[in-house]
């Protein structure tokens, strides 16, 4: 048995994000291009005689470690396919704000099944994992596979994404949690077509162009649940040398996508000095 394991549990990032249709037991069906940012929550796993979860970081306060949280939940369904007790001491470390749309707990989520696995030492068939990761959340399989990909359905279909040009992104959140289920409910039902690239991008700017011609369905219904969100992406559209301005996922992160580190480091200082309540993050796409 390993010693201990860290895993790296990136933020991911819906460059855009269609709500194509709802299924009779009421889950919205998604088109989303997910890619994921050099910047994250961080998961280790030691052996021990019983299963715990400490939580640090800057956003660990308030975060309950008890058998709701996800990894927790994920640790028991590893061990239950497994056929073994769940034991190990996990320690969590929160990066990312809580309920932002840049599936923090998915991540982790999806980081505590490839570490508890090795240091279980068990070998889940890639079906069998996914299968897991479905149990915890419609996020967690295209974390686990920590790749960009296309997904559909409720985020259980993962399609390899073509190779996506070097960029960098500015994170923006406004430490306003918005829940999920409440963006859904303002969303009004006008379904949008799966758009999925016929082309791979060769360029930032032929990236910026494909993603110009898409969008995140979403938006609208966040800014009901979050007016605040209007003001971070307007805030983000202010910036020099910015290609794109959009909400990932249900929100309330919002990222703007530029050509390189120095613009996106620019961009992150103005932010950061004009809103400095704000959390607000530079970081490389990772490709």
């Amino acid at each position: 048995m390993a010693s201990r394991i860290s895993i790296f549990a990136p933020a991911k990032i819906n460059l855009y994000l269609h709500v194509t249709g709802k299924r009779a037991d009421g889950f919205h069906l998604l088109d989303s291009l997910i890619t994921f940012a050099e910047i994250g929550d961080h998961l280790s796993a030691s052996p021990s005689d019983k299963l715990s979860l400490a939580i640090e970081g800057p956003f660990s306060p308030g975060l309950s470690s008890g058998p709701d949280n996800l990894v927790i939940k994920a640790a028991h369904l590893l061990a239950e396919f497994a056929g073994i007790n769940a034991k190990a001491t996990l320690t969590l470390t929160k990066n990312l704000p809580v309920a932002s749309g840049i599936g923090g707990g998915s991540a982790d989520a999806a980081a505590t099944l490839h570490a508890l696995a090795e240091l279980w030492g068990i070998s889940p068939a890639p079906s069998d994992l996914m299968l897991l990761a479905q149990q915890l959340g419609a996020d967690v399989p295209v974390c686990v596979s920590g790749s960009p990909s296309f997904i559909s359905g409720i985020g259980e279909e993962i399609n390899p994404a073509p190779l996506l040009p070097s960029c960098w992104l500015v994170l923006i959140n406004s430490n306003v949690a918005v829940s999920t289920p409440d963006v859904f409910q303002q969303f009004s039902g006008n379904f949008s077509e799966p758009h999925p690239f016929e082309t791979s991008p060769g360029s930032y700017a032929d990236l910026i162009e494909l993603l110009t011609d898409r969008k995140n369905d979403l938006t609208q219904p966040a800014i009901t649940v979050a007016p605040i969100i209007e003001a971070v992406l307007s805030a983000l559209e202010e910036t020099p040398d910015l290609g794109l301005a959009r909400l990932s996922g249900s929100g309330a992160t919002c990222f703007g996508l530029f050509a390189n580190q120095t613009t996106a480091q620019n961009a992150a200082q103005i932010l950061a000095h004009a809103h400095p309540d704000w959390w607000v993050q530079a970081a490389a796409l990772r490709i």
